[in-house]
């Protein structure tokens, strides 16, 4: 059997996709209070300056992956009005209640649809814009998805990738000690699971950094791809353009 990283720790394939969907159907009522706490805010920020980076105009196609409380879903469906679609998705079934019924407390009921972002339920070319925001870490094969991404993107079609990255050189002390003596604390306190934090932490550091995810997502068939970097490096946003 095959093995991959679950934060620190070697696991079987077959077993990563169910530790983090444990993960995560333990924090979903408390991850968006989470995400104000440990960024301080800057989530926000970070995901707001995605929404402009999309440039999203009236009656665009959206696939939101790892969409789970759907906050980017519903400022995209904002942006593409009602002869646009925002298809909202998540592996995470939990993560992906909580998401709707905001959606629905908003008066949007979007597609809202479990699968895994290996094994996309679409067509070719039907999306004008496909994001993935703080999920591509968690996933077992990333270039497999980052294949899908790319397949169900139509020619010219962009990627957004806002996830975790490297952070610069003077941050990275403090960085470390925030990640895994504050946030593990911070998350019992709050979401009574200071493993699953931990976790978060540990699969910041498993991923690709900037320059890395760019390689990869090159390979796996954008022909053009740039990141920006925000909070120094805490966060790095790529967009992949499909030629």
């Amino acid at each position: 059997m095959s093995k991959t990283h679950f934060g620190f720790e070697s696991v079987d394939e077959d077993l990563k996709a169910r530790r983090v969907r444990g993960v995560f159907d333990s924090v979903a009522s408390k991850y968006d209070l989470m995400n104000d706490l440990m960024s301080v805010g800057m989530h926000r920020a970070w995901k707001a300056y995605t929404v402009m980076v999309a440039n999203l105009k009236e009656g665009d196609r959206v696939l939101d992956i790892a969409g789970g409380t759907g906050d980017l879903a519903l400022a995209f469906a904002r942006k593409v009005g009602t002869t646009g679609q925002v298809v909202h998705t998540d592996i995470n079934e939990a993560m992906l209640r909580v998401g709707r019924d905001r959606l629905i407390d908003d008066g949007r009921v979007l597609p809202t649809v479990v699968c895994d972002a290996e094994r996309l339920p679409f067509q070719p070319g039907h999306f004008d814009l496909v994001s993935v925001a703080f999920g591509l870490r968690n996933m077992t094969h990333k270039d497999m998805a980052l294949a899908e991404m790319c397949r169900v993107l139509r020619p010219g079609g962009r990627l957004l990738v806002l996830e975790f990255s490297k952070v610069i050189p003077p941050l990275e002390k403090i960085y470390d000690w925030y990640s895994f003596k504050v946030l593990p604390r911070l998350g019992q306190w709050v979401a009574g699971d200071a493993d699953s934090y931990r976790y978060l932490a540990e699969s910041i550091r498993m991923h690709p950094g900037q320059e890395e995810l760019k390689a990869l997502m090159k390979k796996s068939g954008f022909n053009h791809v740039d990141f920006h970097n925000m909070s120094g490096g805490v966060v790095a946003l790529h967009v992949g353009i499909k030629c």
